[in-house]
């Protein structure tokens, strides 16, 4: 697995990053541990989880996935990179969610209690929040890499302008300089190339990129016109997610002749998806998950695989309808 400097940084990560997002609610502990250890025998050692996961959990659930992880993580902290996100409601207050200095102290203490370790290495904003100057939050954040409790901070599904008013903000002031984004990006969500990709090859910002499967949508498993239940588009709270994103007539479409594509090529659709978003020069590490060991098989082959130059056009040509301007997710 090769490794790459992680944006303008001196940190090396691996090129693909294993989600966590399924832990403790798709898959119970054991088969997300079984999931961890497959990666992980693959040279895979960027791990990225959030304190509210699982996806689709409900308050109860929250901070179950970094539970899973932590306990993983026991005698092999070193050997790993490790990223979590914060702004989720952890709690019933008024206060238990966002980006205000009260929520992120509370925050940065429950993700390093159960990750069981003393420091994060990337720590990162969920989303924006428009209640919080974002003066406040990044003052905060240049708090805790003082402290050493956390290495560097980056942003997930922030749009290229919130991007940019954060880094002016850290320049100013002299604040710890955001280092990444995490948008989703895929073969059919392509919106982020329109601006952030753009600022984050001039800021030389690393670009971690989520569901570059489309909730596994680009496997092909979801035949006909329905989601196969247990998917994320099944997901108690959270299938709207993936619905309202994916599925309709052009992108089911677009998914099918993608799928002919790949049979053509004589690439396991899986791998054909990630290695598209791996040949982007922008992107530093894909982020990929699992609900069983065994699909990371072909998601894991993307980072060994070199597309053609003429596979990689024809592709970003079929899906060319789907980039837009920013949106967030």
């Amino acid at each position: 697995m090769r490794h790459v400097r992680l944006g303008g940084t001196g940190l090396q990560v691996s090129r693909l990053c294993l989600g966590t997002a399924t832990f403790g609610a798709q898959c119970d502990e054991e088969t997300s541990r079984a999931i961890l250890d497959r990666a992980f025998d693959a040279g895979v050692t960027f791990v990225d989880t959030a304190d509210k996961y699982p996806l689709g959990g409900t308050l109860a659930t929250n901070g179950r996935s970094e539970e899973i992880l932590g306990r993983w993580l026991r005698g092999r902290r070193d050997e790993c990179v490790v990223a979590t996100k914060f702004h989720g409601a952890m709690g019933t207050a008024a206060w238990d969610q966002g980006t205000s200095r009260k929520h992120i102290l509370d925050a940065i203490d429950g993700s390093l209690r159960r990750l069981g370790v003393e420091y994060i290495d990337l720590y990162q904003f969920h989303r924006p929040d428009p209640l919080t100057p974002i003066e406040e939050s990044l003052s905060t954040l240049d708090d805790l890499v003082r402290a050493g409790k956390v290495r560097y901070i980056g942003v997930s599904n922030f749009l290229a302008y919130q991007t940019a008013l954060a880094l002016g903000c850290s320049d100013r002031h002299g604040f710890a300089r955001i280092v990444s984004v995490q948008p989703c990006y895929n073969l059919v969500f392509r919106q982020w190339e329109h601006e952030l990709f753009r600022l984050a090859q001039e800021q030389q910002l690393a670009v971690l990129p989520y569901n570059p499967l489309a909730g596994g949508l680009l496997t092909g498993k979801h035949a006909g016109r329905a989601p196969n239940p247990g998917t994320r588009y099944t997901l108690e709270n959270a299938s709207h997610i993936y619905t309202d994103k994916y599925w309709n007539e052009p992108i089911l479409s677009a998914v099918e002749e993608i799928g002919s594509i790949a049979r053509e090529a004589g690439i396991a659709p899986a791998t054909l998806a990630v290695g598209w978003v791996l040949a982007n020069p922008v992107v530093t590490s894909a982020i990929i998950g699992a609900t069983r060991p065994e699909q990371l098989t072909d998601t894991l082959a993307a980072a060994e695989v070199e597309l053609s130059r003429d596979l990689v056009d024809r592709l970003t040509e079929l899906t060319h309808q789907f980039r837009r301007g920013d949106e967030l997710e």
